[in-house]
């Protein structure tokens, strides 16, 4: 018995021509989560940074002076 599978080549254009498209893991996840409770907005730029950075231990060590 002959499998018609043999001939078949799994390229880069037979995944673009496929005719339905699943979301990420990520997205599904996130998409049940805020079913269940909207997300908190979020800034896009903050003028502030993110809490720590600049005090960081690894900066306060470049600043003392020897």
């Amino acid at each position: 018995m002959a499998d018609n599978w043999d001939d078949l080549v799994l390229d880069e254009n037979f995944i673009r021509s496929a005719e339905t498209t699943e979301p990420s893991a990520r997205a599904r996840m996130l998409a049940a989560r805020w079913r269940t409770e909207e997300p908190e907005p979020q800034p896009w730029r903050s003028d502030e940074p993110p809490a720590g950075w600049f005090f960081s231990r690894g900066r306060r060590r470049k600043w003392r002076r020897r």
